[in-house]
């Protein structure tokens, strides 16, 4: 059996399997970042629900992926877990 890993790099090598995963990063950057916030606080996401006034299940589906939030949404989450949002623009080719 393979591993997952090892899947995820012979699929990456397909070039339109390769285009569709890069166009997903941004929004599984910030699931991720997401979580590690929450985490790192120590909440749970009934304790971020709490703090939010967004509902658990809401929060549950945006860090599985099947809800895409709004900015405004983003900020409130970031505010309940007593952070703040900051957005950056990188370029994708570094100039010389």
């Amino acid at each position: 059996m393979r591993t997952y890993s090892e899947f995820r790099e012979k699929s990456l090598k397909n070039p339109e399997i390769k285009r569709e995963y890069d166009a997903l990063q941004p929004e599984y950057d910030i699931i991720q970042a997401m979580i590690d916030a929450r985490k790192s606080r120590n909440m749970t996401q009934k304790d971020l629900s709490e703090a939010t006034g967004i509902t658990q299940a809401d929060i549950s589906r945006i860090e599985n992926g099947t809800r895409n939030p709004s900015l405004d949404m983003v900020k409130r989450l970031a505010s309940g877990m007593g952070m703040r949002l900051k957005l950056e623009f990188i370029p994708e080719h570094p100039s010389h």
